[in-house]
C-alpha cells in the first residue's frame, strides 16, 4: 500500500522531500491533476489558522487540487468526502479526537488505500494508520513511560484498533517529545507486536525508505526475554 507517515514538525525546505512522493503517487492514480483530500480537526478560528500550515506546506509542492475537510471535534467524519479522491492526507492535532471521528471510516479508508489510493498521515494522521494505534497517555501500569506533555489529555497509555495500513504501532514526534520510550513500553507490554517512532521533519515511505531531517526508530518484541523489546534507529540516507 502507498502509505506515507510523517512524524510532525514544520520546515518549508523539507516540503518536497516529505510530501512530493505522495503528491506524485496521487497524480499517477488520477492520470491528471490529482484531487487530494486534507482531513483536519476543528472548525474554530484557532484551528482554521493551524490548518493553513498544511495548505501552505502542500502548496509548496504544488501539482494538485486540495480539498479541505474540517471535522468538528466530537462529530463523525463524513465518509462521502472520500468520493472521487485521488489521495488522502490526514493532519495532526488531538489524536484521540481524530480516532473518535474517523473510526467509522477506517474500513472505507483501508479499502481505498488497498485499491491504490495513496495515504499520507502527519502526526495524529500517522499514529492512527497503524493496526495498533497509540492515541495518547504517558503512564503504563501506573509508571511514566514518556514525558507527561505527550499525554494527549490521557493518563494511561491508550492503544486502540487503528486503520491498519501498516502493521503494529506508529508513534510520532519521537525524539522531540520523548515518545520513543512510550513505543518501547507498548511493545514490551505486548500491546502491539512491533512499531515505529518517527521524528519530526521525517517521513517513512511505502518502500521503507526514510527521508527528511531525523530518524525512524524501529521497535520489535524481544522473544528471548519476558517483557523485552529491541530498538534500532534508521536515519535518512541509511
Amino acid at each position: 500500500m502507498d502509505v506515507h507517515l510523517i512524524g510532525g514538525g514544520w520546515d518549508d525546505d523539507l516540503a518536497p522531500a516529505l510530501y512530493g512522493d505522495f503528491v506524485e503517487a496521487a497524480a499517477r492514480r488520477a492520470g491528471a491533476t490529482p484531487r487530494i483530500l486534507l482531513v483536519v480537526m476543528g472548525t474554530d478560528p484557532e484551528s482554521r489558522e493551524y490548518h493553513e500550515k498544511y495548505v501552505h506546506t502542500l502548496g509548496l509542492v504544488g501539482g494538485h487540487e486540495l480539498v479541505v475537510e474540517r471535522v468538528p471535534e466530537g462529530s463523525p467524519f463524513d465518509v462521502t468526502a472520500l468520493d472521487g479522491v485521488d489521495g488522502l492526507f490526514v493532519g495532526g492535532g488531538p489524536t484521540p479526537e481524530y480516532h473518535a471521528s474517523l473510526a467509522g471510516a477506517y474500513g472505507r479508508i483501508r479499502t481505498l488505500v488497498e485499491s491504490g489510493m495513496p495515504y499520507a498521515g502527519f502526526s495524529a494522521g500517522a499514529a492512527i494508520a497503524g493496526s495498533h494505534a497509540v492515541i495518547g497517555g504517558w503512564r503504563l501500569d501506573g509508571r511514566a513511560v514518556c514525558p507527561e506533555d505527550s499525554n494527549e489529555d490521557l493518563d494511561a497509555v491508550a492503544v486502540v484498533e487503528g486503520i491498519g495500513l501498516v502493521p503494529g504501532s506508529v508513534d510520532v514526534h519521537a525524539a522531540q517529545w520523548g515518545n520513543v520510550s512510550r513505543l518501547v513500553a507498548v511493545v514490551a507490554a505486548g500491546l502491539a507486536p512491533s512499531g515505529v517512532a518517527i521524528d519530526e521533519g521525517t517521513r517513512l515511505g511505502p518502500d521503507g525508505r526514510v527521508v527528511g531531517a531525523g530518524r525512524v526508530w524501529h521497535v520489535t518484541a524481544d522473544t528471548s526475554a519476558p517483557g523485552g523489546a529491541l530498538l534500532r534507529a534508521e536515519a535518512a540516507g541509511q
